[in-house]
């Protein structure tokens, strides 16, 4: 069970080697509140083992029993942090929720995060964009500060709590890298306090909360980072706000060919595909039932288990707009999971409609077989790896796919010559598309192809 307590994220330690940390969360409720969490779970490189949550529709409790993904040390500190950013505050003082939003003190939205542009000049090297430097240095994501971390480029960025929104990579014909990272700062001058946070909520302190990465010291911590993980390779590194003609360039992306989006988003291409390479321990069951409870929908789902498999599942949850009453997670040692949800619709009835019913079973059904597209196209007469994951509606991208392309392109020793990310709308869904360009001395035959897109495929669904 979770940990007893009056705060509202508790972390217990796990209490020997190889058994999971118990992570409990207890506060109001909110939509969609399940997905960001699971989100930021993913972010930090952990797997959920075990879940429940349930919720009366004004106060939630979630426990999620978790294990690192990686032999690296977890900065529990930062991801309680984190999580705790994340829920509702109770409506202080006795206050009724109702009259703090009439008047206008309660759910404000919160501003959108300042955009900065990191610029990094570089002499091209394997694995620049995901090396194997070593650095020594004291950071506030390290548990022993001193610590000697394998580290890289988008490692840095990641460690550095810093979202990458957009990324332009180029080489030049003298054998120089410009990298262009549009990026948001995700550690704010925010108290994680409740208390003081309250005060916030009620009194509105405004432009005191910011992003810190405009301030001095912040951005020496990361050119100390860089600087460290990059040595003689780095020939200069700046940080500066995005101007507006920056967020114009920001908004151009190179369109996909009828025949790309035929080959990455076709659905009934990826089911044939998918039935034919399906094995015992891959295969996915979703089912519905309004025969068990008088007032909800019990959702079941058995699949085999991976990377972001809870997150995939509370991130199509919420973009149907579907709320979940209680909910049960469970992952087994032979690598499948079993997952009871008990839902209802946004206005609290059961799911009835049929044609609602086979339209969510589908959709979740496509987002545990293909979370992710990840194909090798022809762009004229060269050949790209395209990577492909679809947006929540919040309007957030799935975390950490850039730092696992480049890990597997690192392991398949490939070259990055030219790299970008843009948003696309198929079908009237928004996904984020990464495209890397390997240059015109790289031959590719199919077997070659194959691999690369099996390479990254397995980095991204965590099944290297």
């Amino acid at each position: 069970m979770g940990v007893p307590s009056d705060e509202v994220v508790q972390i217990r330690h796990a209490d020997a080697a190889g058994n999971p940390a118990v992570v409990t969360i207890s506060c109001p409720d909110k939509t969609g509140l399940g997905c960001d969490l699971c989100r930021v779970v993913l972010l930090f490189g952990l797997s959920v083992v075990k879940g429940d949550m349930s919720t009366d529709g004004r106060w939630c409790y979630i426990v999620l029993w978790v294990l690192p993904r990686r032999e690296r040390p977890v900065p529990w500190d930062i991801l309680k942090d984190r999580l705790l950013q994340l829920c509702p505050v109770a409506s202080p003082f006795g206050f009724d929720a109702a009259y703090l939003a009439a008047a206008g003190l309660q759910d404000a939205a919160p501003p959108e995060p300042q955009l900065f542009l990191l610029k990094l000049c570089c002499f091209d090297r394997m694995g620049l964009l995901h090396g194997n430097a070593t650095l020594s240095i004291r950071s506030n994501l390290d548990l022993n500060a001193g610590s000697s971390v394998s580290t890289d480029v988008t490692r840095v960025l990641c460690e550095l709590e810093f979202t990458i929104r957009r990324v332009k990579v180029s080489t030049t014909p003298d054998g120089s890298v410009l990298d262009l990272f549009f990026i948001t700062d995700a550690r704010s001058l925010i108290s994680s306090n409740i208390l003081f946070s309250t005060f916030k909520m009620i009194f509105s302190f405004g432009n005191d909360f910011r992003e810190l990465l405009h301030t001095k010291s912040r951005r020496e911590e990361a050119y100390d980072k860089l600087d460290s993980v990059l040595g003689d390779s780095l020939a200069s590194r700046e940080i500066d706000p995005a101007t507006e003609d920056m967020l114009s360039c920001l908004q151009t992306c190179a369109s996909l060919t009828p025949a790309v989006m035929e080959q990455m988003f076709n659905t009934d291409l990826i089911i044939e595909e998918q039935s034919i390479n399906t094995r015992g321990d891959t295969t996915i069951s979703v089912t519905m039932d309004n025969s068990l409870s008088s007032v909800h929908t019990l959702i079941q789902i058995q699949c085999g288990d991976r990377k972001g498999l809870l997150y995939d599942i509370m991130r199509t949850v919420k973009d149907c707009n579907i709320q979940i009453s209680y909910g049960r997670f469970y992952a087994s040692q032979n690598g499948r999971c079993d997952v009871d949800l008990f839902v209802v619709q946004s206005d609290g009835k059961k799911i009835l409609d049929q044609q609602m019913e086979r339209t969510l079973c589908c959709r979740l059904r496509m987002e545990l077989l293909r979370p992710l597209r990840v194909a090798m196209v022809k762009r004229g007469p060269d050949i790209e790896l395209l990577v492909a994951n679809p947006v929540e509606v919040s309007g957030k991208g799935r975390p950490l796919v850039f730092y696992d392309m480049t890990l597997a392109l690192k392991n398949l020793q490939k070259r990055i010559f030219l790299a970008e990310i843009g948003r696309h709308v198929v079908e009237d869904r928004e996904w984020e598309v990464y495209r890397v360009h390997f240059g015109e001395e790289h031959d590719f035959s199919p077997s070659l192809r194959s691999k690369i897109v099996d390479g990254v495929t397995s980095m991204l669904m965590g099944l290297d």
